[in-house]
């Protein structure tokens, strides 16, 4: 195994619902390293850009009018096999086809109110964690 970096988002669902802390705990138990984590608000322009790759998708619009509903929380995980075994946290994009345990049938609502994002291969990681951060406010560079 080796150590990578995956992008994560507790999305505004999740934030809203106040289970960020929740989410926060069970990353920190599944043994990632949060290198970088902020809160933020995003414009329509910010969510369309960052999720560009679906831009002529059907659902595109009402992903991005989700997304800048309220605050996310981004941040950078790192672990061996990050990118992998974040997925398998996280758990299927429909709650209820996720497996038990896993965030996603624990918090999420619906398909589009999922509570988490993350990266889904190296060169998507790599992309969104230079959306949301700079190499500045990455820890253990």
């Amino acid at each position: 195994m080796s150590v990578e970096r995956t992008l994560a988002i507790i999305k505004p669902d999740a934030v809203t619902a106040g289970a960020a802390g929740k989410i926060l705990s069970r990353i920190e138990q599944a043994g990632f390293k949060v290198v970088a984590l902020k809160m933020i608000q995003m414009s329509f322009d910010d969510a369309a850009g960052f999720y560009a790759v679906h831009r002529e998708r059907p659902f595109f619009k009402s992903l991005c009018t989700f997304m800048t509903q309220g605050p996310c929380i981004p941040m950078v995980l790192e672990a061996d096999d990050a990118i992998q075994r974040w997925r398998d946290l996280m758990g299927a994009t429909d709650p209820v086809k996720a497996a038990a345990g896993t965030i996603r049938k624990d918090f999420a609502t619906s398909i589009e109110a999922n509570a988490v994002h993350g990266s889904d291969a190296a060169a998507t990681a790599a992309f969104e964690i230079g959306y949301f951060f700079s190499s500045l406010e990455l820890c253990g560079r």
